[in-house]
Parts: C-alpha cells; structure tokens; sequence
C-alpha cells in the first residue's frame, strides 16, 4: 500500500516531507490493524480512530496537504485491500470461503467508511484551529511560499531578499536551540513548528553564512540533545526553497544516524538514495551482495573496503587502521574486484555510498525508521 502511495507521488513542496511520509507509513499499518481486528469480530474499531490516522490527518491539515489528495490515497488503499480479498475469494474452491469472504468484503466497506468520516472530520477540525492560531498561521504561510505560491514578507517578519540557510532541528530542545543560534550568529530568524520535537528554521542575512559558521556555537552545552539537519547558503526567495529541500534531503540522513550536525553538502548523494527506498536496495544487491558468497558473508571485504575509501585509496594507508600489511589489503581488493566483475575505480562512489547506506541498519530496517515525536 505504501509503494502505490508512493507510485502517486510524494511532494515535499506541497507539505509532504520525510515526517509527513513516515507518518503515512505508521499510519497504514494501524489502520491494516484495525480492519483485521473487524474482520475479527472485534468492533472496538468502530468507536474509534487509530491514533496515528488522526494525527496523519492533523499533519495533512498544517502541512497544506489538499484533502481531495488525502481521500484518493484513502480510495487507494481501499482498493489495494479489497482486491487481496478478491484474489483469494477466486483461489477457494469452497463455497463457503467465498461466502465468508463476501462478508469479510462489507465489513471492509463498513470500515473503510468509518475511517473517511473520521479521517475528514479530523482534518476539518484541524484547518480550525489552524486559522485561529498565529502560529499555525505562520506555518500556512510558509507552506504557501514552499509551494510557489506569494507572500508578503512582512507578514513572515523575515527579508526574503537575502542569503538564507535553512535547517531542521529536531530534538527537546529544538526551538531554543535555534533561537541561540541565530542570536549569536546575529541573524534574522524565520522558524515553525513541526511537531513537539521538530522545528524549521532559516537564519537570513544580507552576508552569506555557511553551515560550518554553525560549528562554533554548536559545540555549547545548550545544543545538547539536539540534532540540525542543514541546507547550504541560498540567495533570494529560490534560495530560500532550495536551502530547506537541501536541509529535507539531510533530514533523510539524519533520522537514521542522529548526530549533532547533518549537511547537505556531506550526505548528497546518500541522501538522494535514502529518497527511494527500492533504489537504496538495488544499490546494495548489485554492490555488496557478491561479497556475500565469502565465508564471513562479505564482512571482511566490507570492512577493506571501508578503510581503503576512508585512507583516500591508498592500500599502505588502509593496512595500517586494519592492523594488517599492505600486501594482505592489495589481495582483498583484487578478490573484491573479481567478485564484483569490474574494478574498483570504476564504481568508487557507488560502493561508498552502498556501504553508507548499510552502515545505516539492515535495509529492512531504514524504511522503519521514524521521525522525532510529532504532535497530533
């Protein structure tokens, strides 16, 4: 159901970034849940919403995300169900699988409708509040201006016609943390909530500042616990867009491997890998898997490989952080070689990004990873 999501199409300009989507995620399996738990017998469902659907349909609301967009992903998965249900409807040859299967259908139907009102009631209520609150307000606005649209920048209280360097900063301490930020480096400040744990933020200035100019005042105690993924320096109302999809593209990154400083610059292409999760594991089955068929499952030749990237290629250099001689290091990268069928230099950047990619967790594993906590 997720994939077919996906096929529809994701876009990060119109509200739907790395938080939005994990919540879509989180929110499917809950409803999947549910429904079982109907087909069950167990109608508890009906007296009430899966949590994570309320809140995907809060998000949906604050982030700008159209309803017509939200109910044709609710058809979308409806239909995806149904047809599971129909393909093993045509595989009985009993009567009686079929019968109960027709009936497992309309409870199906019962549910799905149950989630729809739910679902749009939610999302109403949120657009409410919403428009009575400054601060959600100011998220409408920004979310305006990511999509294309015009806003008055007095209405932002931040110059749009300056250099601009967007982060995300997630943690208990997201908020206070930009803040200081942008008083020390003494920088106009545009910054909105995402939840209770994440904020977006862009710290703009007539002079350009770079993301190591973060360094500095990151290193106090107040940025402890607190994790920055950073865009790099952009000019003008472009600029300002370009700087934040940078800094999403980092966020990407940065949800699987925490750190206190996540930039764009840094993590480019395994950011634009982590984008699609089918492409991150191709890269990894057509790289890594060969080196599979060694006895240690590869782990040896993974670990060469990682010290011959780090030590900028040199064989001599990479012995000495394994603790081995340079001879032995020259073997393993020729048995690499011909088990990957092609060598090394040909394919470097390919296989330092799919050893990244790995070092992430097990592959099965990064399309769980969740966003900080958000508020529903």
């Amino acid at each position: 159901m997720f994939d077919r999501f996906r096929e529809m199409g994701f876009s990060s300009a119109g509200g739907e970034d790395a938080a939005y989507i994990a919540g879509v995620r989180t929110a499917i399996t809950e409803v999947v849940e549910y429904n079982i738990m109907a087909v069950e017998g167990d109608e508890r469902g009906l007296d009430s919403i899966p949590p994570a659907l309320a809140a995907q349909a809060h998000r949906a609301a604050r982030n700008g995300v159209s309803l017509e967009k939200v109910l044709l992903r609710y058809n979308a998965g409806r239909a995806l169900i149904e047809d599971v249900v129909v393909q093993e409807a045509d595989q009985s040859e009993l009567a009686s699988h079929r019968m109960a299967l027709r009936q497992v259908l309309g409870t199906l139907a019962i549910m799905h409708d149950h989630w729809t009102s739910s679902g749009v009631n939610e999302y109403q209520c949120e657009l409410a509040r919403v428009a009575h609150s400054p601060e959600l307000r100011r998220l409408e606005r920004v979310q305006r201006l990511l999509a294309g649209g015009r806003v008055d920048s007095s209405e932002l209280g931040y110059e749009l016609d300056a250099w601009h360097l967007a982060l995300i900063a997630m943690g208990s301490r997201a908020g206070e943390t930009v803040r200081r930020l942008a008083s020390g480096l003494g920088r106009e400040l545009l910054s909105v909530p995402r939840g209770e744990q994440t904020v977006w933020a862009w710290l703009g200035g007539q002079r350009r500042l770079t993301a190591a100019d973060l360094e500095r005042p990151l290193s106090a105690k107040q940025a402890t616990g607190v994790s920055l993924a950073v865009g790099e320096p952009e000019r003008g109302i472009d600029g300002w867009r370009l700087s934040h999809r940078q800094a999403q593209a980092s966020m990407l990154v940065a949800l699987h491997r925490p750190q206190r400083l996540t930039r764009y610059a840094d993590v480019a292409l395994l950011a634009a890998v982590l984008g699609d999760e089918q492409l991150a594991r191709s890269l990894v089955e057509i790289h890594l898997s060969p080196l599979e068929d060694e006895r240690d499952a590869g782990a040896v030749s993974r670990q060469t490989l990682r010290a011959y990237f780090a030590a900028a290629c040199n064989a001599a250099t990479a012995a000495a952080a394994l603790g081995v001689d340079r001879h032995t290091v020259q073997r393993r990268l020729h048995a690499i070689e011909k088990r990957l069928g092609r060598q090394l230099h040909t394919c470097q950047a390919e296989l330092v990004v799919a050893l990244r990619v790995q070092e992430l967790g097990e592959l099965a594993g990064l399309s769980d990873a969740q966003p900080p906590a958000q508020s529903s």
